[in-house]
């Protein structure tokens, strides 16, 4: 195989090269990327249902929490104190009716200490007084929680809720055999609370709950959370269910092939899942058969208050327009690679006519030569490579004149290239240096002023020490605001330690805390409150952030204020001062200062954060400048555009696990 290949002509042996491999790996790069995309489309899939059953789950614990604390609020009430004073007067009956149609509640009653009946939401009850004395489980009181009922506890509890009970068991596709024909258990949320009396003793409880069975409005409204209208395209559906067992008793699945108003309520789950969740205790995320159809699904199972599972929490979304849309977008994906396979066989066969096509070219003219042919020309060629240069070569030995004048248009060219790039880089160390001289300058003029600041400094400190010596115990009525002296002291010590820093940087190096950004705001507003007192503008706060940035407090304070300032200057005659944060990218923290000034222009834009640039009469530009050192030693960054609506924002970037630079 091997001696055929050399053997071939180069024309062959340019097509073997090109085309082989070119028809071996695109298609296994596809196949490659055809699986991998449908694999991530599945896992995106099953990321969407596992965020839909952590929304159902949390309304379902509000619900028991909202449930719990209802029951309490009825035997914590006042009012309950004062009917139990006066029992025969009808007002516990009418309290607790009171209490049952407020809290959205089914029933409510009042037992005594040995769980007999003392009053229910039901009135004076014939079945309800008849039924047998009902104790509260030790592990449900004080809190609400799911329990399973049979007829006669739930008869003691409320029995005009025995007709929403029953569930007759429809035959379903691939449920666990059963010989069962209907459930007639009864899944509530149920919550005891104690009744003390004024001295601390034990009258009684209340039992307080909401059957689940039939509840269409409780399984609708968590349908509602989790699958709002327009939360899923392509024309998929949110469906949510509430298991007993394995028995559907509240679901807004429809019964397939039924009336299409028809619930499910009454089929089962399949035996996969019923074992997995009820069985394992799993929480099941997967493409499951609900019914008539499949879904991506999540079940999660649902407790007791001892711990028994005893049913099941379903939501999930029809799996078809989803599974139509993966289909499409790993056709489109196969068509593409097809197209690009197309395309580049196509260009590969182009290059490599350009490569043997010269050759043969060349070979072609050698034989004219050796004929006699001697005014024969390879001539131009398409390729400008080494092929190319060797055909171009052939006649520039027929043409010398030819050639020494391509040549010195070609010496000419690279002439005037290395006189362009030499150019460049002398205007490159001329702007280095000119950088340099101002860096310079600057660490010169902050050594001088952090050296005589410092002076100053230590004087106020001293002063302010022998005031609290002399004062003694009268320093406590002015503590506030020696402690703000203090605070600004080292605050002036920061800043002459950053005058440092620019003068010396390898010398000084600030410490890091994980700072709480709006007390640092707060205190930067209280330092350029006085500004704002003066002039005709309204603040607003928008602090949404939630994370906690690393830099020092002090630094960051001093960037806030410089921005402040700027922001109160650029609105002479009065507007809106905006400071908002917000939580930004995965790892960082915004700070937006906001005002609704004249904007900056556009020459002001390009050298805002260059040294000794400023556009202020009084102004040393070097605030900015000094700003954005400070923040990009923390890994962040300052940036300012101009608003849509009107004035400049400046933006302060910040990571939340920064380090000093």
């Amino acid at each position: 195989m091997l001696r055929r290949f050399r053997d071939l002509p180069i024309r062959g042996k340019l097509l073997a090269m090109v085309l082989v491999p070119l028809a071996l790996v695109l298609p296994l790069l596809g196949v490659i990327l055809l699986a991998w995309a449908n694999l991530a489309f599945d896992r995106l899939l099953i990321t969407k249902v596992r965020s839909d059953l952590a929304v159902a789950n949390g309304y379902f614990e509000r619900v028991l929490g909202e449930v719990g604390a209802s029951a309490a609020a009825v035997a914590e009430s006042h009012a309950l104190q004062l009917a139990l004073a006066r029992p025969a007067s009808g007002e516990l009956v009418t309290l607790l009716q009171r209490f049952k149609a407020r809290e959205a509640l089914d029933f409510v009653n009042l037992r005594r200490n040995d769980g007999t009946l003392l009053a229910s939401d039901s009135g004076p009850d014939a079945a309800l007084a008849a039924a047998p004395t009902l104790r509260p489980r030790a592990e449900a009181m004080r809190h609400a929680t799911v329990e399973v009922l049979s007829l006669a506890e739930l008869r003691a509890l409320a029995p005009a809720l025995l007709p929403r009970v029953t569930v007759p068991l429809v035959p379903t596709r691939n449920a666990a055999p059963t010989t069962r024909a209907q459930e007639d258990r009864a899944m509530v949320v149920l919550a005891n609370a104690p009744v003390l009396a004024a001295d601390g003793s034990l009258i009684g409880h209340v039992q307080a709950g909401v059957l689940l069975n039939r509840n269409l409005a409780f399984i609708d409204h968590i349908n509602e959370i989790v699958y709002p209208a327009g939360s899923l395209p392509f024309g998929s559906q949110g469906t949510a269910t509430l298991f007993l067992d394995d028995v559907r008793i509240s679901t807004n699945v429809r019964l397939f092939g039924a009336d299409p108003g028809t619930r499910a309520i009454g089929t089962r789950v399949s035996q996969t899942v019923r074992d997995a969740v009820l069985g394992e205790g799993a929480t099941w995320l997967d493409r499951a058969f609900v019914v008539g159809d499949w879904y991506v699904s999540a079940y999660e199972p649902l407790v007791d208050g001892a711990g028994r599972r005893v049913g099941m929490l379903y939501v999930g979304f029809l799996e078809q327009p989803f599974t139509w849309l993966k289909y499409g977008a790993l056709a489109a994906i196969g068509l593409i690679f097809f197209a690009v396979m197309i395309g580049a066989a196509l260009l590969s066969l182009r290059g490599a006519r350009g490569i043997f096509r010269p050759i043969e070219q060349m070979a072609q003219t050698m034989q004219r030569v050796e004929g006699g042919e001697m005014g024969a020309r390879v001539g131009p060629v398409a390729s400008h490579d080494e092929i190319g240069q060797l055909a171009g070569h052939l006649d520039h030995l027929l043409d010398v004149i030819a050639e020494k004048t391509r040549a010195l248009e070609r010496w000419n060219a690279e002439l005037d290239a290395k006189v362009a790039e030499r150019t460049r880089a002398l205007e490159a160390a001329q702007q280095q240096l000119v950088r340099s001289e101002k860096l310079a300058a600057v660490g010169q003029l902050t050594a001088s002023i952090a050296h005589e600041v410092n002076n100053p400094i230590a004087v106020i400190q001293g002063n302010l020490d022998l005031a609290r010596e002399l004062l003694g115990a009268d320093a406590q009525r002015v503590a506030g605001e020696l402690r703000l002296v203090d605070e600004q002291v080292e605050r002036m010590r920061l800043i002459v330690t950053q005058l440092l820093q620019f003068a010396r940087p390898n010398e000084f190096a600030g410490y890091v805390d994980e700072v709480e950004l709006a007390p640092v705001l707060e205190s930067c507003l209280v330092l350029v409150a006085h500004l704002l007192v003066r002039t005709n503008i309204v603040l607003r706060r928008e602090l949404h952030a939630t994370r906690r940035p690393a830099i020092n407090r002090n630094e960051l304070q001093q960037v806030i204020v410089n921005l402040l300032v700027n922001a109160v200057h650029a609105m002479p005659e009065g507007g809106t001062l905006t400071l908002a944060t917000r939580d930004a990218g995965a790892e960082g923290v915004e700070i937006d200062v906001m005002d609704t000034g004249a904007g900056l222009a556009s020459e002001v834009l390009a050298e805002l954060f260059q040294p000794f640039v400023t556009h202020k009469k009084d102004g040393t530009g070097l605030g900015l400048w000094i700003s954005r050192s400070i923040v990009e030693r923390y890994g962040g960054d300052i940036r300012a555009a101009n608003r849509a609506e009107g004035g400049a924002v400046f933006s302060v970037l910040l990571r939340v696990d920064g380090k000093a630079r």
